[in-house]
């Protein structure tokens, strides 16, 4: 059954790629339109400047509103201050087009954890982009009727891995757990917005090569949360490809960001709808009545799309 499940998975994947080119951009007319994007800290290697440029030239065409940047997004050693030069090196260059000059919102991953903290949150002080009110913050964004919460949650303080690795991680220990899964149960209690997102680094069940430690920290600590509320999506980065999973007896979305760099193989577990270890970057639109999540690859063809309808 493993097997026949596989093979009708890498099909359907195959249909996906063959007829997925965009060649009508009025798909995103009159919608709310924001891009995805994380695990670009490689100063420029792999696909990164390509990716960026194509997010720029798609820009044109789609108007995105923001950047929802979830984590790794600078150089994989971490940074040491607001002046380090790989700021510039590796994002403030990088991301030059005109079209990705809004507002990007971010949030640490554990390569972030690897230098100042502290920094890469003083940094929207100096950035005209980067806008990183703390750790872990929530916004609503309306647009012609709609609404649409984001949470961005810390959730490299939230795995075991990284809290022991004091040397590696030093800031990581010192983030209290109890209160920012308190915040995130008081934040999506009260939620009443159309759409529902959350965003963090690291995934819920997606598989990963890293550790399994990872998937199960969450999975106890963050999932037990969101199956309570009203979720639409949770959405990260970390394992360098796109995936899609629906848990049995979940309404939640699990989606995997790929990275505009170094993208990995991809090994789908139960619930996969989608995988692919192609790099790239995804664009999420919505109005009152729909929601589209689009992965889109390093030559702008859609790969696959998630849909949600009220």
């Amino acid at each position: 059954m493993k097997i026949k499940s596989l093979f009708i998975l890498l099909f359907l994947s195959a249909f996906t790629f063959i007829h997925a080119q965009i060649t009508d951009y009025s798909i995103f007319d009159k919608k709310f339109n924001f891009y995805i994007a994380n695990d670009l800290g490689r100063n420029g290697y792999y696909d990164q400047k390509p990716i960026a440029e194509l997010m720029g030239t798609m820009g044109e065409e789609i108007g995105p509103e923001f950047v929802l940047a979830t984590g790794d997004v600078h150089h994989f050693d971490g940074v040491r201050s607001v002046n380090d030069p790989l700021w510039m090196t590796n994002y403030e260059l990088i991301y030059a087009h005109p079209e990705l000059m809004i507002d990007w919102f971010p949030l640490l991953g554990n390569h972030e954890y690897r230098g100042s903290t502290q920094a890469v949150l003083d940094y929207t002080n100096i950035s005209r982009r980067w806008s990183m009110p703390d750790r872990y913050y929530t916004k609503v964004f309306e647009e012609k009727g709609a609404t649409i919460r984001i949470v961005w949650i810390d959730t490299t303080p939230l795995i075991d891995k990284y809290r022991e690795e004091s040397d590696k991680y030093p800031d990581a220990c010192k983030q209290d757990i109890s209160q920012q899964l308190s915040w995130l149960e008081s934040v999506l209690a009260n939620a009443k917005e159309d759409w529902i997102i959350v965003a963090g680094h690291h995934p819920i069940y997606a598989y990963t090569p890293k550790e399994e430690s990872e998937r199960l920290d969450m999975q106890k600590r963050v999932d037990s949360i969101l199956c309570k509320h009203k979720v639409d999506m949770y959405i990260c980065g970390h394992i360098h490809n796109f995936q899609h999973i629906r848990v049995p007896g979940s309404d939640i979305d699990y989606v995997v960001n790929s990275a505009a760099s170094l993208a990995r193989q991809v090994e789908p577990i139960e619930g996969t709808r989608f995988c692919s270890p192609e790099p790239g970057f995804s664009v999420c639109s919505i109005d009152k009545k729909e929601l589209n999540l689009r992965m889109i690859d390093k030559k702008g063809n859609v790969l696959y799309t998630i849909t949600r309808k009220k």
